[in-house]
């Protein structure tokens, strides 16, 4: 890996940056992230294009144990904090005309969901305790606890199967899918956790149950967060609990379309035992290209953390017989809200993927 790529994985503080830049500025401003996310990243993909380029044998371990990667992550946990709480303080002592709020929101929203749910997906993985509990803390600031679950012990497992509710089906909308993973995904938690819980004989009403600690722990932060600032200004700052609910929709929203991109109508078949094969790089859909894979800690290149859920960001490696995007996701979050220019795009690649599935055997 070269060294400015290296460096180029610090692009994704600059979303926070232009958030602030944009409510320092106000008005139109508000808008500077939602547009520099969704118009200018894709412009820089289509310009630079994609890469490829994997990490070589002789470096692999090195770079995978590199600390620098490890505190890029855990600082955006400290970063994202301290955008919230700004957040909340402007809220509580300015009104935002309605025009400009949405751009305000979404713009909270990048932060929180485009890219903090990325990071907390990334610390998920980990096996090191203090990361795994940075990856819940950027999930309780989104109220979607549940995800380090129903992610890590659903979604692995079943992905690209139709028991998995994160897996968008050929023909189905993202507006669709959106509300059958959302509460498909928080039913298979609550049952996951219970299987947990039966197994090493324990309560299912009890302190030790994760899904109620991840249901009241987004609650808690919140309420305190409202009292302290109520406390503050000496009367009740309803704007905060408001702020905080409604960008947290439109993060875990964000974080469901980003689902419905990587694996739309992607199904992996039945063996004659009733197992289904393996999962490999054919089972989810890749994005190399480079600006958009830099800003997102090398997510776009799924197929891979699919294949080898352990794999640090930085080692993410691309396979030529990975289904390709036409795009980055920036510009596919997009498309996916229009059906009929997705299955206009997407389906002709289903049905190649189709056709290139059968060139492999099962394994």
């Amino acid at each position: 890996m070269s060294k400015l790529k290296k460096i180029g994985f610090l692009l994704a503080f600059l979303v926070p940056i232009l958030w602030c830049l944009g409510v320092w500025l106000g008005g139109f401003w508000h808008y500077l992230t939602p547009v520099f996310v969704f118009v200018f990243i894709p412009i820089l993909d289509y310009f630079i294009g994609a890469d490829s380029q994997n990490v070589s044998d002789e470096v692999f371990e090195s770079l995978n144990k590199d600390r620098y990667f490890k505190a890029l992550t855990l600082l955006w946990v400290v970063v994202q904090l301290g955008i919230l709480l700004y957040a909340f303080y402007f809220v509580a002592i300015n009104a935002i005309a309605p025009i400009y709020l949405p751009g305000f929101v979404l713009g909270l929203a990048l932060v929180t969901g485009g890219i903090g749910i990325t990071v907390g997906h990334e610390l998920g993985h980990k096996s090191s305790k203090l990361e795994r509990f940075a990856a819940q803390v950027l999930y309780m600031m989104v109220c979607y606890m549940h995800f380090h679950i129903e992610h890590n012990r659903g979604h692995h497992v079943r992905v690209a199967t139709l028991e998995d509710p994160a897996t968008s089906h050929k023909r189905e909308t993202f507006y669709q899918f959106w509300f059958r993973s959302v509460i498909g995904g928080w039913q298979s938690a609550w049952e996951l956790e219970k299987a947990r819980l039966q197994k090493a004989n324990l309560k299912l009403w009890s302190r030790t149950n994760m899904m109620l600690w991840y249901s009241i722990l987004p609650l808690l932060f919140i309420g305190s967060i409202t009292l302290v600032f109520s406390l503050w200004f000496g009367e009740f700052v309803w704007q905060i609990s408001a702020l905080f609910f409604v960008q947290s929709i439109l993060a875990f929203t964000l974080l469901e379309q980003v689902n419905y991109i990587e694996h739309y109508g992607i199904l992996r078949r039945k063996k004659e035992n009733g197992r289904y094969e393996r999962v490999n790089p054919l089972h989810s859909w890749n994005a190399n290209h480079l600006i958009s894979n830099l800003f997102l800690f090398h997510l776009q290149r799924h197929s891979d953390h699919h294949t080898y859920a352990s794999k640090s960001y930085q080692v993410l490696a691309h396979h030529d017989e990975s289904p390709q995007l036409p795009s980055g996701y920036p510009a596919m979050i997009l498309l996916c809200l229009v059906p009929n220019w997705w299955f206009k795009k997407m389906d002709p690649l289903l049905e190649q993927w189709e056709k290139t599935r059968e060139e492999y055997k099962m394994t």
